[in-house]
C-alpha cells in the first residue's frame, strides 16, 4: 500500500460538547493495542468522567472502500489486513462487493489475474506465458481481438 492505513477516533462525549479529542490509530496495529490507544484517548480527554463512546471520524489508506462512524476495531483492523495484504486494487474490490470482505477475497484469490492497462495487454500476456508462438507469426497475433473477445467470453475486465 502507498498509503498508512489509519483511522482517527474520537471521544463521542467530548464531540458532543464542542471539543474536538481523539487520536490517529494504525489500523495495522494489534487489535489489543488498537483498544488501548483508545483507552488512553478517553481516558484524557477533557469530559474523561462521561467519556465511554467513541466514533471513527477519519480515515486515510482504505482506498475506495468507506470506514463507517461506528465501525468496531476490529473490523477495522480485518479490512486494513486485508487492503494490506492485496493492495491498492483490494479497496475497489471490496467497494465492489458491497463491502463484503469474505466475497472480496474470494475474488480476488480465485479470479484475480492482474492489473492492466488495456484488454490487448492482458491478452498478450495471456498467449505469450501459456503458448509457444513462433517468431515468425508474432507479428499476426491480434491481441486487441482477442482481448477483447477474453473480456466478453470470461468477464475478465471490470473497470473500476
Amino acid at each position: 500500500m502507498n498509503e498508512e492505513l489509519r483511522v482517527y477516533v474520537a471521544d463521542l462525549a467530548a464531540y458532543n460538547n464542542g471539543y474536538l479529542h481523539g487520536v490517529w490509530i494504525d489500523a495495522m496495529l494489534d487489535l489489543g493495542e488498537m483498544q488501548e490507544q483508545v483507552s488512553q484517548m478517553l481516558k484524557t480527554t477533557p469530559l474523561a468522567e462521561v467519556a465511554e463512546k467513541y466514533a471513527i471520524h477519519d480515515y486515510e489508506g482504505f482506498g475506495a472502500y468507506k470506514v463507517s462512524e461506528y465501525e468496531g476495531l476490529e473490523s477495522v483492523h480485518e479490512v486494513a489486513c486485508f487492503l494490506e495484504e492485496f493492495g491498492d486494487v483490494a479497496g475497489d474490490v471490496l467497494a465492489h462487493f458491497g463491502d463484503n470482505l469474505e466475497d472480496a477475497r474470494k475474488a480476488l484469490e480465485e479470479n484475480y489475474s492482474g492489473c492492466y492497462n488495456s484488454l490487448a495487454g492482458y491478452a498478450e500476456e495471456l498467449i505469450t506465458e501459456t503458448s509457444e508462438v513462433p517468431e515468425h507469426l508474432v507479428f499476426y497475433i491480434d491481441y486487441e481481438f482477442y482481448g477483447a473477445r477474453y473480456g466478453i467470453k470470461w468477464g475478465c475486465v471490470h473497470q473500476w
